[in-house]
């Protein structure tokens, strides 16, 4: 019971956090001082770069970063924000590629396993198959899913120099756009006085697409049930 509480409270602190991505950073700002780039560049990788952190603040982060990068005093350096995790992102995913290719098979061995689910290998593998290469692209604007392309794409048959091409693309257009929104709309008067419900509203936004296909797929498996049924 003390567990489930724990991990209650755990969560509650977690979406405090992230609908507040603001205050919190300023404060870290001020407690680390320089050393925030260095916590933010790991924040990145590890979101991008191990498949054990797909729940790490993505989208939202990058868009507060911008926000905070604008103005005369800025606490933060929009050109050191682009550089910085523009690498961050292409090195995790270049990482996370390896791991896939050295020892994926390994991981979706286990028929129970919660984390490297059989059924999630072959969704990703699906989505590769009807967008090829373009999935690295694409994956990087939705959460969780970015994490497990690059690994999924190191199990397959895609070379790393193609692979390559598409991580720089992707993660230049991610880090890109997010900071440069962030840093553009992010100290509007209307958006900053509510920025907490902006942070909020990217959040949702960004988990929409997996949980329509989960209802889609959902949806399909019902009917071919329903129909296989009707067969018999």
């Amino acid at each position: 019971m003390e567990i489930i509480q724990e991990c209650i409270a755990w969560l509650v602190q977690a979406f405090q956090v992230l609908t507040h991505l603001d205050v919190y950073l300023n404060q870290w700002i001020l407690q680390f001082g320089g050393w925030i780039y260095l916590i933010l560049f790991l924040i990145i990788f590890c979101e991008t770069g191990l498949v054990v952190t797909p729940l790490l603040p993505g989208d939202s982060l990058l868009f507060a970063l911008g926000a905070l990068a604008a103005g005369e005093n800025a606490a933060l350096s929009l050109p050191y924000l682009l550089v910085l995790l523009f690498v961050a992102g292409v090195l995790g995913d270049a990482v996370n590629y390896a791991i896939g290719n050295r020892f994926g098979n390994r991981f979706f061995k286990s028929e129970t396993s919660k984390l490297f689910n059989k059924k999630h290998l072959q969704k990703t593998q699906e989505f590769y198959a009807k967008y090829g290469g373009k999935t690295v692209i694409i994956a990087r604007f939705i959460p969780i899913v970015r994490t497990f392309a690059p690994f999924v794409a190191g199990m397959g048959s895609m070379s790393y120099s193609r692979f390559a091409l598409f991580n720089v693309v992707g993660a230049a257009l991610w880090v890109g756009s997010f900071l440069v929104a962030g840093f553009f709309f992010g100290n509007i008067p209307a958006v900053k006085t509510n920025f907490h419900y902006v942070i909020f509203g990217i959040i949702i936004v960004s988990i929409l697409p997996p949980v329509f296909e989960y209802w889609r797929a959902r949806r399909t498996a019902t009917s071919r049930s329903t129909l296989h049924d009707g067969l018999h």
